[in-house]
């Protein structure tokens, strides 16, 4: 499902899930477990690469739609985990784009500092409101964060899937790289910024640049847990009891 190798103290992980490795409830939970241990472990970066012709295709909509309301209730936390995942790790994470990043594919490279894409026929784009479903709140901002308001804003509601050099030209990655260079200028650019940079600098940069982001989806999570808890402490249905309660009464 997930391969990780580690070259010259760097972390390698590849997603290797079916023919397009498609994010659902088993692969999202193991990409977040993964990078959260990589990110406390002793490797200096992340590198973050596909196997065959995807990077990844996105959501696995099969899963959803087999799986009904249930398996959501289950599968959306674990993708937004698998996104703040990547989005969190406090060491350089670099995408090397091997071919289709589709939707939460997309998403996921976007996550990191670095993307580099290979040239070909692989493209990469967010057409998630085209299938009919919205972002959850921290697909937002990860877009938002790599592209900026206004581009973040052409990407999500215009829900094209870029070719490379378009991919390039946009924002949405960083450089393009032939297929059979691809995984070594990705640990080049990985080993760069491990090397150039404290790693507590690193770490506390991107603490700083993420800050907008990571308070809003603080609050964000926040509120759903003040929800849940509310649901459950009796708090709800007290008001309940007190208002509509009241009215029922002669």
């Amino acid at each position: 499902m997930i391969e990780v190798d580690v070259t010259d103290g760097i972390g390698v992980v590849r997603l290797a899930h079916g023919k397009v490795n498609a994010l659902d409830l088993e692969l999202c939970r193991a990409i977040e477990a993964t990078l959260r241990d990589l990110d406390s472990g002793e490797v200096r970066a992340v590198v973050l690469t596909g196997s065959g012709r995807a990077f990844s295709a996105g959501v696995d909509l099969e899963r959803i739609v087999k799986g009904g309301a249930d398996y959501v209730t289950d599968y959306l936390p674990a993708l937004v985990g698998a996104f703040q995942a990547v989005f969190d790790v406090g060491k350089p994470a670099v995408a090397a784009v091997n071919g289709h990043a589709i939707a939460g594919g997309c998403v996921l490279a976007a996550a990191c500092d670095h993307r580099v894409m290979a040239a070909g026929t692989g493209t990469i784009g967010v057409p998630e409101l085209y299938v009919g479903v919205p972002f959850p709140a921290v697909a937002l901002e990860i877009m938002e964060y790599a592209l900026g308001p206004v581009a973040a804003r052409r990407a999500i509601l215009g829900g094209r899937n870029l070719a490379a050099a378009e991919a390039l030209a946009f924002g949405l990655v960083d450089e393009v790289a032939e297929p059979e260079d691809l995984l070594e200028r990705a640990l080049v650019v990985a080993d760069r910024l491990a090397t150039a940079i404290p790693a507590d600098v690193f770490r506390h940069t991107k603490r700083q640049l993420h800050g907008d982001a990571s308070q809003r989806l603080d609050a964000d999570a926040m509120t759903s847990r003040l929800w849940q808890k509310a649901a459950a402490d009796g708090r709800i249905r007290a008001f309940m009891d007190r208002t509509v309660g009241s009215r029922r009464r002669p």
